[in-house]
């Protein structure tokens, strides 16, 4: 009788250690290197209206209702679009955070695939869903921050922003 419960508690330790590995990539969190990259990314690729009133604020071309609600989740406090496109150091903070969360969900969902990541991200930047963007503009644009994003990780590390 002994015999049997230790054999079933050797077979969940086994069962435990071989799951290990798979969920630690599960869980393995998007590197600074990679977030460096696709806000970079995602501020080359940001589209040039040259209509200084058309709305958008910083290198990221932010909307300014956007804006306030990812200053809230990431600086704890509401930044006008002023303060916003002023200050490139605050700017890049917020756009650094939002785009590690969405990083983060996009390797979740895409079970790790980094240019499915990249692409799922890139989408939900332009029009707030990861998915529907290709054909069109939106197509071309998440290209563009995939063509980017991929330029960034290339580079030596103390080239990048």
């Amino acid at each position: 009788m002994i015999i049997k419960p230790i054999k079933l508690l050797l077979n969940g330790v086994i069962v435990s250690l071989g799951l290990l590995p798979l969920l630690a990539q599960a869980q393995q969190p998007v590197s600074d290197t990679q977030v460096a990259a696709m806000v970079e990314a995602l501020r080359q690729a940001a589209p040039q209206t040259k209509n200084p009133s058309d709305g958008l604020y910083s290198e990221w071309q932010v909307k300014p209702e956007t804006l306030k609600g990812w200053s809230r989740t990431c600086l704890k406090r509401e930044l006008t679009p002023t303060q916003f496109e002023n200050s490139p150091a605050i700017a890049r903070q917020v756009v650094s955070c939002i785009t590690r969360r969405e990083l983060t969900n996009q390797f979740r969902t895409t079970n790790n695939n980094e240019i499915a990541s990249v692409r799922g991200a890139a989408c939900w930047w332009m029009t707030g869903s990861y998915t529907g963007c290709n054909k069109g503009f939106t197509a071309e644009y998440v290209q563009k921050v995939v063509r980017f994003y991929q330029q960034q990780l290339s580079k030596p590390a103390a080239n990048q922003p």
